[in-house]
């Protein structure tokens, strides 16, 4: 799954009009149209050009796809991961 050309870097895509909301709602759409992923609990937001991953996920595996999704649209270096475990008890 790709987003966006690849000569760009976030930065620059938001100086040319890509808001915060539609970040945001891009980020949301990959994360509920994956189906190895239960996002839930996730919420988006952001604080600049950083996109803050929060809420609670129930596998490591869903930790691990929400940041890549995210990355894949912002850049690994834009995403905060600020999600609680909430791993179900055996």
């Amino acid at each position: 799954m790709k987003f966006g050309p690849d000569n760009y870097n976030h930065e620059e895509r938001c100086s040319q009009g890509h808001s915060s909301a539609s970040t945001i709602e891009t980020i949301e759409a990959a994360l509920s149209a994956d189906p190895d992923i239960d996002s839930s609990a996730i919420e988006v937001r952001m604080l600049g050009p950083v996109v803050l991953l929060e809420g609670y996920i129930t596998t490591p595996a869903d930790r691990d796809r929400a940041i890549a999704l995210a990355a894949m649209i912002v850049g690994q270096e834009n995403v905060h991961d600020r999600m609680l475990s909430r791993f179900p008890t055996q």
